[in-house]
This record gives C-alpha cells, structure tokens and sequence, in this order.
C-alpha cells in the first residue's frame, strides 16, 4: 500500500482525532511486505462487521481494495488472517482468525509501547509546532 493511501485510509479510519497527537507504525519485512495502521485497522472492521465489504466501506474503499489487502496479509504469513465463511441465512462472510487477532494485538502493543518511550520527545516536538489556525 503507497503513503497516500495508508494516509487516506488512517484520516478515514478515526485514527487521527483533531488536537490530539498519535503515532503510528508501519513495519517492512522486505520483499515489499509490511503492516500498519490500515491493515491492523482494516482486520478489526472485519472483526466488528463480519464483512470484507463492510469494513472496506467503512475505510471508503472498494470490495476489491480490501479483498486485496487481506490477500496480502494471508500470504505474509504462516495461517490465514481472515478466511471465509460460507453459508446460513443472510449468507457468508469473513472471519478473523486468531493468526489475525494475533497480529491486531501485537502491532497495538507496538504501536503503544512505541508511543511510551517517545512520549517526551514527542512533547518536545508538539511544543515547536505553530499555534492552529
């Protein structure tokens, strides 16, 4: 996923409040592969709605953008993330796994470990910054 989208999809996500300083991860484990902020947040949508079209929608992005994503994340590693789930009266849907649950939990623990230990250089930056107009 390019800059401009991670960026679209953590404005979109609520990830940003206004007035209030964040920090966000992305890791790269190479070979073009990596995880941040909208695919950690993309897998907890699909835990609350069930759907890989709901979630997406909720990041406003296609069917396909999100199927995508989640593609990519079942073939970084080992298990699945998500997989299908077939059937019953109002259809199939989508399933965190707990490979999935595994990694929202791991890179929420990073990113507020993270947010910790900067937390007074990030003060320090926020206190450069100009006044909001």
């Amino acid at each position: 996923m390019g800059r401009a989208a991670a960026k679209r999809i953590a404005r979109i996500s609520g990830q940003r409040t206004p007035g209030k300083t964040s920090l966000h991860l992305r890791i790269d484990f190479g070979d073009e592969r990596s995880i941040g902020p909208g695919k950690v947040r993309l897998l907890e949508l699909i835990n609350e709605t069930g759907s890989i079209s709901a979630a997406g929608r909720a990041l406003a992005m296609s069917y396909r953008q999100a199927w995508l994503l989640i593609d990519e994340l079942n073939r970084m590693f080992r298990e699945p993330a998500v997989v299908a789930q077939t059937g019953g009266g109002g259809g199939g849907g989508a399933v965190v796994t707990e490979t999935g649950n595994d990694i929202i939990r791991l890179y929420r623990e990073m990113e507020r470990r993270a947010y910790g230990a900067s937390n007074t250089e990030i003060r320090s930056l926020s206190r450069l910054l100009t006044t909001a107009e």
